[in-house]
């Protein structure tokens, strides 16, 4: 493999590029604009410790790179043409992909997993498409809560509000080749809602990479804090990644029937729903994320599939055909979507192969079924299936599985070594 030359816009001086790490955080480098023809041909040097290492940036020993082999670089190329920033001049933004020194992919670099499930997709003369949501909260950075109070989902008073700083994330952030379908407050006080149009699913997931991250960039600039974090507050909402999937084929929507979804989107969803609780440690990766999934919280709590329900964990969306499509509702905000892509589109695949039929359809309120399959609602759980899961190591990979599950033991580990706030409260005076 090698680069090739991308262009710069003009008066560009510096190049923020990156690529995502194993939380789905975008790490990279700013590169003088002079560099730049060296950038595209030869690629940027970086370690691989970047696809191993935690979001607190401590790293530990894996299989594939440790301290025996010293950390080893790869190198980054840029995937796309840079956009001009709108908000800092001069700068300009791209994502990258990983090589390693030997000019091959590198094994742990998440996004082979969802390279490995589209290329599978193709085979098969399939497009996959997927449009993304995202929730996320905007605090004070002195006293990390939100501004505002009160719920006001869907406010528009609320929204004007809000607008100071969402209306240049929405508006920035679709100048650099992000489209934004709306934004909405949502339901909590802080928590904000955005919409990205759907496109196919390699370019779905590197927009939410690039997307947070420079969410988080213009929230400082107009004097916030942007989290994606699952559940900042316990008595708050938690934030959700919900994915849109819809399948083409030769220009035509293979999920839509007459506007109804297919048998095969139904055999497309029948095989996510049969391995949702195998992938859950894609859709929530930390302690926190499952403090989310809670009844009556709009986040699903087991298997169910509807159509336009939103207690259920598959929503089926129908209308032109152009629009049917399944969302799945159980990703957490701050997930890789690599990851949870590659498992969804994967889980997918092999329904529409093996022609599998889904539960009965939930008509009703979803979080008072008593016979449906229950979704894992603490890590350790996450992590026994997927450690077990035969299609979970098929999927991503044993090196990779291993690092996010390592991951997974070691904030187990460290939340166990804690004595909380609540815990002095509670404890220190009464006992």
């Amino acid at each position: 493999m090698s680069g090739k030359q991308f262009s710069l816009p003009e008066g560009t001086h510096t190049v923020a590029m990156g690529v995502g790490d194993i939380n789905g955080v975008m790490r990279g480098k700013r590169i003088p604009a002079s560099h730049w023809p060296t950038i595209c041909e030869n690629g940027n040097a970086l370690s691989i410790a970047l696809f191993a290492l935690d979001m607190t940036s401590d790293v530990w020993d894996t299989p594939y790179v440790n301290f025996d082999n010293g950390y080893p670089d790869m190198h980054m190329f840029p995937l796309s043409e840079p956009k001009a920033s709108p908000w800092e001049e001069g700068v300009a933004y791209c994502m990258a992909r990983a090589e390693g020194m030997d000019h091959k992919p590198v094994p742990i670099d998440p996004r082979g997993a969802l390279v490995t499930q589209v290329e599978r997709a193709a085979a098969l003369g399939y497009t996959i498409n997927v449009g993304t949501e995202l929730e996320f909260y905007l605090l004070d950075p002195e006293t990390l809560k939100p501004r505002d109070s009160g719920i006001q989902v869907y406010n528009l008073a609320r929204a004007a509000e809000l607008e100071h700083v969402i209306g240049p994330i929405r508006r920035y952030i679709n100048d650099v080749g992000i489209p934004i379908e709306q934004s909405n407050p949502e339901y909590a006080p802080g928590q904000v809602e955005i919409n990205i149009r759907y496109g196919e699913a390699l370019q779905a997931a590197d927009r939410v990479i690039l997307f947070r991250s420079l969410v988080k960039e213009l929230a400082l600039e107009h004097g916030y804090i942007a989290t994606f974090m699952s559940k900042p507050f316990a008595d708050l909402g938690g934030s959700g990644f919900h994915t849109h999937y819809s399948v083409w084929k030769e220009g035509k929507n293979i999920f839509a029937d007459a506007g109804k979804l297919s048998s095969t989107g139904l055999s497309f969803l029948a095989g996510i729903q049969s391995r949702m609780c195998e992938m859950a440690l894609a859709s929530a990766t930390t302690p926190n994320a499952y403090r989310r999934r809670q009844p009556y919280t709009f986040c699903p709590v087991n298997t169910s599939w509807g159509i336009d329900n939103r207690t259920v964990g598959l929503r089926v969306i129908e209308g032109n055909d152009s629009a049917v499509r399944v969302e799945k509702r159980d990703g957490s905000a701050d997930c890789n979507p690599y990851y949870l892509l590659a498992c969804e589109i994967a889980a997918g695949l092999d329904g529409i192969e093996q022609g599998l039929e889904p539960s009965p359809m939930t008509q009703s309120n979803a979080y008072e079924l008593e016979d449906a399959q229950a979704l894992p609602t603490d890590l350790p759980t996450a992590l026994e299936l997927a450690r077990n899961s035969e299609f979970m190591h098929r999927v991503l990979g044993d090196d990779r599985l291993e690092i996010l599950a390592g991951q997974g033991d070691r904030e187990l580990v460290f939340m166990a070594d804690q004595v909380t706030q609540v815990e002095t409260d509670r404890y220190l005076r009464n006992l």
